[in-house]
């Protein structure tokens, strides 16, 4: 078995790492440039959603508290009618892109920290086939984060297949990292 401690510093330098590849793949690739679309009729949707008072949260539209008012012959109509949707509305303001950053980092810190126990637990020091596991224990922390907003908020799955294939990349990433740097054996 091979310590968390042990590991700090394949846990930093692929957390490092793994931003500068998805600093690439976001400013450079920029294979996300379509992941959104303008509102038809942007202005008045906003103004209406300003007039409303609709403050920062997650919303679904149309919206039912209970499953009964959900079956309700009311609620069927406004499903018929459509649309349906989940709308994020964020604080007025642009968007405070450092600790968005710095939120990224902080969590590609702790998918490296869980990839360090698991992998840890499974293999000592000079152990081999590291890399294989590494690598697999952080596409599941990098790879699938997306999958629930194609299934349950409608997020299509091209954009979906985008963000796994993001993961599929920074999973490569720490694997190779953890294989370099793993201790040796005593």
């Amino acid at each position: 078995m091979t310590t968390v401690a042990q590991l700090w510093l394949p846990i930093l330098l692929s957390a490092v790492f793994v931003f500068v590849v998805s600093s690439l793949v976001h400013m450079v690739l920029q294979i996300h440039k379509a992941d959104y679309e303008k509102l038809p009729n942007e202005d008045a949707v906003l103004d209406a959603l300003r007039k409303a008072g609709t403050a920062q949260g997650q919303y679904m539209f149309p919206f039912a508290s209970s499953m009964k008012e959900f079956g309700s012959p009311e609620m069927k109509a406004k499903i018929e009618r459509g649309p349906i949707g989940s709308l994020v509305v964020r604080d007025k303001g642009c968007t405070n892109m450092g600790r968005a950053l710095g939120q990224w980092f902080a969590f590609c810190i702790v998918i490296s920290v869980f990839v360090a126990y698991l992998t840890g637990l499974a293999k000592g020091p000079g152990a081999g086939e590291i890399f294989r596991v590494a690598t697999t224990v952080a596409f599941l922390g990098h790879g699938f984060t997306s999958v629930c907003d194609s299934i349950w908020k409608g997020i299509r799955w091209s954009t979906t297949a985008k963000f796994v294939f993001d993961g599929a990349l920074y999973a490569l990433v720490v694997g190779a990292t953890f294989a370099w740097l793993w201790p040796a054996a005593a």
